[in-house]
Order: structure tokens, then sequence, then C-alpha cells
């Protein structure tokens, strides 16, 4: 067999080399001892390939992505619905049935015009208003809440907490609540006379003096129109049948709040 030779113009006793042409996935290549030896052309077209078929991963990804966003804008939007409760034991339903509690019957009453409202009860019994301070914070990040119904000072007043105090905590509840792009429907309480006129008055004075500074909604008074026999045995507070007063008095001032 004659030798082959080499670029340099001598002579090797390699084999020489057999060139043929055919085609690897429609592209023109030449074969080297029967194994097919990629063209600079098919090489280019391989690469177009593959730079195509990143081109569609991105895309992909692309589109996931975007997916993934508009499901969490759409989670955010509806998270962003929420009606937050906030208060202690004449928010929390004590003494009755869940199903009876003011609470429960707004949610039902929102049903009926404004359903994509949701109403989240955080009320605990014996709450003060420290204690809200100390939850106010998780309580908007777990929740997400459009409107915040704050409802605290009652066990603040029966103890005889200084009012200076209580103003201090429900300020700062306020500002948390307008920091997180909430509204606030504040909810005013009033003590027994037994407590003393000065503190009675100053207590009675603290809700109205709150709602003007921050520019929130009010209601002055929420046991407003609670009957002495719709009271349970403590005189503190409302049965089953002094939920729907509550409700009422809260409604008029929370849907203004919806329709913004």
């Amino acid at each position: 067999m004659p030798a082959a030779r080499s670029t340099d113009g001598t002579t090797s006793h390699s084999t020489r080399l057999t060139k043929n042409v055919s085609q690897v996935a429609g592209y023109q290549c030449e074969r080297s001892f029967g194994k097919p030896t990629p063209t600079p052309f098919v090489l280019g077209a391989l690469r177009g390939r593959v730079y195509r078929s990143m081109g569609g991963v991105a895309t992909s990804t692309i589109k996931l992505i975007l997916l993934i966003a508009a499901l969490a804008l759409s989670s955010s939007a509806q998270a962003a619905k929420n009606i937050l409760v906030f208060g202690d034991s004449l928010s929390a339903g004590y003494g009755i049935a869940r199903d009876d509690s003011w609470v429960n019957l707004l949610q039902q009453e929102l049903k009926k015009n404004h359903p994509q409202f949701e109403v989240v009860n955080a009320s605990i019994s014996g709450e003060t208003t420290a204690g809200g301070l100390r939850r106010i914070a998780r309580a908007l990040q777990q929740h997400h809440p459009a409107v915040v119904i704050v409802e605290l000072g009652a066990n603040d007043g029966l103890r005889g907490a200084a009012i200076t105090e209580m103003e201090k905590n429900l300020n700062k509840i306020i500002k948390q609540v307008r920091k997180a792009n909430a509204m606030v429907l504040l909810l005013g309480i009033q003590l027994p006379p037994n407590y003393g006129p000065d503190y009675t008055k100053r207590f009675r004075a603290l809700y109205p003096k709150l709602a003007k500074r921050h520019n929130v909604a009010l209601v002055p008074f929420m046991l407003e129109g609670v009957a002495p026999d719709q009271f349970l045995p403590d005189n503190l507070h409302p049965n089953a049948a002094g939920q729907p007063p509550i409700m009422r008095n809260v409604l008029p001032s929370l849907l203004p709040l919806l329709r913004r």
C-alpha cells in the first residue's frame, strides 16, 4: 500500500486516511477510519441547535418565573382582602358559641354584598394594650390585612392601668398597622362608673383622641345599645343576644373603608 505523505512532504508508514463524504443528521461530514468527523459547517449547525435548545429552556424558565410571580401577586391580592379583628374577650366570643359572636355575624353580613372580604379573628381573652403591642407585628405579617379593627383597652381599664401607658401602646399599634398599609377601625370602650368619674372620663376620651390624631375611623362605644339583660352574669361580657347590636355598631363605620 502506498505510504501516506505528511504535511512536510515526507512519507510515513502510517495507513493512508481514506476519505469519503456522507450525511450525518442531514449535514455534510467526512469519514476517517469509518467514523464521522464533523466539518466546520456541521459544528456550526450543531452549535446553532444547542443555542436554540438553550434559548427554548431560557424561554420556558422565564415563563415559569412569570407564572410564579403572577400566582404570588394573586395570593397577595387575595390576602389583602382580610379584615383582622384584633381585640380581647369582647371580640373573642367569651362565654358564648363561636357562631354567635359579633365577629362571626359580621362575616355573615359581609358575605351578602362584600364576599371578597374574609374576617380573621385574632382576639384573645384577657388581652391588654401591652399584650396587643407585643403581637401586632406578627399578626400583620401573617394575615396581611386590608383593615384592622382594633378593640383593646377594656382589661387595662378594669385593672386601673395608667391612661398614659394605654395611649402609648395604642399609638404604637395604630402606627404599625398604618405602616403595613392597612386601614384602622378603632372601637371605643367605656368603664362602669364605680371606677371614679375622673378615671372613667379620661378613659372614655382616649379613643376619640387617638382617632383624631391618626385620622382613623372610630366607633365611639362598641357596646352602645346592648341592653342590661343581654350581658352574662359577670355584667361585663355580652351574651349571644348582645352580639347583634355590636355588629350593627361596627358595620356602618367599616363599610366606607371597604369601598376605598
